[in-house]
């Protein structure tokens, strides 16, 4: 389960393969065949997993600052440290699998998306009630402005990730970043 989470976060769903995930755990197909019967029922157990492991973890150990908020963005600049990361989250999900033609697959996308929107709402909520934004608040607000973060977020990483321009990634990534403070309604110099 380690290994298959770790490559799976590397490199999404359509990348791995089983042959990949019993290298690195030094161990035969007919290990793989006893514990699951297809590299999809895998994939959910991996997934589930990280899921269960880190939404609740972040909430409670993260500080409630507009800076935590576009943090994700910020690190994301280096996709060569992306690729690398081997601790899975939510996130990886959303930009290992965007537009997976497979239908379980594609319902854990959305359950790693509805996750990391919660998370969001929590968070804009938790700074609201801090006093740290500077504008109205209401929940359809908050609702509205999770989506849009998330969706600039993601639909970074995943053109940043077709680029090959180095440069031009860190534009796309940039642009993100400053566009999450944007609709956070601060500069980029009080972001935190």
């Amino acid at each position: 389960m380690q290994s298959a989470t770790e490559l799976f976060c590397r490199f999404g769903f359509d990348k791995v393969s089983i042959n990949q995930v019993m290298k690195l755990a030094k161990m035969t197909h007919g290990a793989f065949y006893a514990h699951f019967e297809s590299k999809e029922a895998l994939y959910k157990a991996s997934f589930l997993q990280t899921l269960d492991g880190s939404s609740s973890g972040r909430l409670a150990k993260a500080p409630f600052s507009i800076g935590h908020l576009t943090q994700l963005a910020h690190n994301l600049l280096n996709l060569r440290a992306l690729s690398e990361q081997t601790s899975p989250s939510p996130e990886n999900i959303l930009f290992n699998e965007i537009g997976s033609d497979s239908i379980e697959i594609r319902q854990l996308y959305e359950k790693s998306y509805l996750g990391v929107l919660k998370i969001l709402e929590k968070r804009i909520t938790a700074l609201n009630k801090l006093n740290k934004l500077s504008f109205a608040v209401n929940q359809k607000i908050i609702e509205e402005k999770s989506r849009a973060i998330l969706a600039s977020l993601v639909g970074a990483v995943a053109i940043a990730k077709s680029i090959q321009s180095e440069e031009e990634r860190r534009r796309i990534l940039n642009a993100a970043q400053n566009q999450i403070l944007s609709l956070l309604g601060v500069s980029e110099l009080s972001a935190d």
